[in-house]
């Protein structure tokens, strides 16, 4: 996803890590998405023992440059560590703008700053590499990498040995195996995606005007299909509206009438992940301003003519020429990520699962964050009957309402579902799942009556959006976590262990939602902000532009950016192939 999260920073007070330090690897290559950096709310740190011994620093390795890697990198504090970073490319993008950059709103350097800018610390020194990881040995405790540098003497590949591994590699298009896709479709991933979709697009419209071609082939040529309506596909789809309404048709006057854009969507909306008021006004002003979006469509296959789509309702198969494909319909898990998988016994899973504190299950001492991972939230049904003997001090059997109050903290902090449920149905207070099914309040609850005021409570639990903001917000929360670990030492006050004796010495990630933006063209833009706060119109658009202007990673892309829509406003976007 592209489209901006609207987030704040949220700093609050946290446990730091217990007293013995193994190495961190960080695995970070892209994560794509919405974002920005904010601070996650009452954290500490993983059950990792992290400190130096025998006067020996513990390295930290971080693979990769994306949100999650470059968020925990820029909070954290190396003084105790020696850092290591590899990836693949040099910089960090910021990836919420590359629908801009594919149509030349604002310049692809405009939204990277070197990875060495960001990395430059007064109290050590971090050091960088630029390659890509091949493999992940969980056994020995090893990773091997691959230069990316082009005609390097020497040998291209070597190892780095770690002690912690934390895995952010973001994730890859998801082609769903449709035949055709990766050989001719365009994918809006990274920089040079973008780069290419913007030089595509203009090629499309040299060739429409050579002479010697019919109006059918010129309507071929001009003729763009975006294949996914979420965040990415729309935003892409309202960019290229403005570039052509406002810069192309003035240059290739010919060819105006001839052109269309075409959204494909598998669903029966557009933006489906937001309110159905904002689905609405973009299914609305997109059909005004002339962008057909064909819902309840299946592509099948894909040529280098033409599109092959089944449609739901009736089964038909149908196909639609193009001149320029855009494949946006999600992310698949890169292939390190699967052979690893595969090692540590979760060949069966679609994403790699973590619990909640972003420990890979199945490997000790490993870490994963970011799109290329999924937090399994544990269940509460799994812990009731746990729960109501804790809760049960006099072993009485009946639970009353003052001794579930000693375990209402307890279960907020270890399951973030019963809130989510409370809020969902509009209850002010955990005491109101005591309510008999007639809405009268009860004082006192045996085991099952306890089972059924909470059996509903599992059915909020969703796994988190692969979005930038998710990403920073976890890679922040790890450096925390390792900045802070002498408090967890003599502080160790996480949330109750309803399974076993004690309590858990840190708390559990949580992921706060700050909202989204979907840019929808002509100065226009909607906004889900929370609290059900939904902004529609050209206000949205601006608020747009000061969000991302705000969270760019320095005040040189800042101004940047910043420059670059000025530059537009006056002189229109650049139509140059470079």
């Amino acid at each position: 996803m592209t489209i901006l999260s609207f987030f704040s920073r949220a700093s609050r007070s946290f446990n730091g890590y217990p007293a013995t330090s193994k190495l961190l690897l960080l695995c970070t290559l892209s994560s794509g998405g919405l974002l920005a950096y904010a601070e996650s709310q009452d954290i500490s740190p993983p059950s990792a023992e992290i400190h130096e011994k025998d006067g020996v620093k513990k390295r930290v390795l971080v693979l990769g440059t994306g949100w999650g890697g470059t968020s925990f990198l820029k909070d954290l504090d190396i003084s105790s560590y020696d850092v290591q970073v590899v990836s693949p490319r040099n910089y960090f993008a910021f990836t919420p703008l590359l629908p801009s950059v594919t149509c030349g709103t604002v310049e692809a350097r405009s939204i990277v700053e070197p990875v060495r800018n960001i990395i430059k610390k007064r109290n050590g020194e971090i050091k960088f590499y630029e390659a890509e990881c091949l493999k992940i040995d969980p056994a020995n405790n090893k990773v091997l990498c691959r230069s990316t540098v082009d005609n390097l003497v020497g040998n291209t590949e070597f190892s780095l040995e770690y002690d912690y591994l934390v895995i952010a590699v973001g994730a890859q298009v998801n082609t769903f195996n449709t035949p055709g896709v990766l050989e001719n479709c365009h994918f809006l991933k990274e920089v040079e995606d973008a780069q290419r979709i913007r030089r595509t697009v203009i090629d499309c419209f040299e060739k429409a005007v050579l002479p010697g071609l019919s109006e059918e082939e010129r309507r071929i040529n001009l003729h763009f299909v975006i294949v996914g309506g979420g965040p990415t596909g729309v935003e892409f789809a309202a960019e290229l509206h403005d570039f052509i309404q406002e810069d192309l048709v003035k240059l290739y006057p010919m060819v105006k009438d001839l052109v269309k854009i075409t959204v494909i969507q598998s669903g029966d909306h557009i933006l489906n992940m937001f309110d159905e008021r904002i689905s609405a006004f973009a299914e609305q002003k997109f059909s005004r301003d002339g962008i057909q979006v064909q819902t309840g469509c299946r592509v099948v296959s894909v040529s280098d003519k033409e599109i092959a789509m089944k449609l739901k309702s009736t089964g038909e198969v149908c196909s639609v020429p193009h001149g320029l494909v855009i494949w946006s319909t999600g992310v698949g898990t890169r292939p390190v990520v699967r052979e690893f998988m595969d090692q540590i016994g979760q060949a069966n899973r679609r994403v790699l699962a973590t619990n909640e504190w972003l420990r890979v299950k199945g490997c000790e001492n490993a870490y994963a964050l970011g799109d290329c991972a999924t937090i399994e939230q544990r269940k509460i049904m799994e812990d009731i009957a746990t729960i109501f003997k804790a809760a049960d001090k006099d072993n009485s059997g009946i639970l009353t309402l003052e001794e579930f109050q000693g375990v209402i903290d307890d279960i907020l902090v270890r399951y973030p579902q019963v809130e989510l449920y409370l809020k969902s149905h509009h209850l002010k207070d955990v005491s109101d799942l005591w309510k008999d099914p007639k809405g009268m309040d009860r004082n006192e609850v045996d085991i099952e009556g306890f089972k059924l005021a909470l059996s509903h409570v599992d059915s909020q639990m969703k796994s988190l959006p692969a979005t930038a903001q998710v990403a920073a917000q976890q890679g922040s929360y790890l450096s925390k976590c390792f900045n802070r670990r002498h408090q967890c030492e003599n502080n160790p006050e996480g949330p109750r262990r309803f399974r076993g004796t004690g309590r858990h010495q840190f708390l559990p990630f949580r992921y706060k939602h700050f909202g989204q933006f979907a840019p929808l063209g002509g100065e226009q833009a909607a906004a889900e902000l929370p609290g059900d706060w939904v902004s529609i119109g050209h206000s949205s658009q601006w608020l747009w532009y000061s969000v991302y202007a705000s969270k760019q990673v320095s005040w040189r892309t800042r101004v940047l950016v910043v420059s670059d829509w000025a530059r537009r406003f006056v002189f229109g976007r650049d139509s140059s192939r470079i």
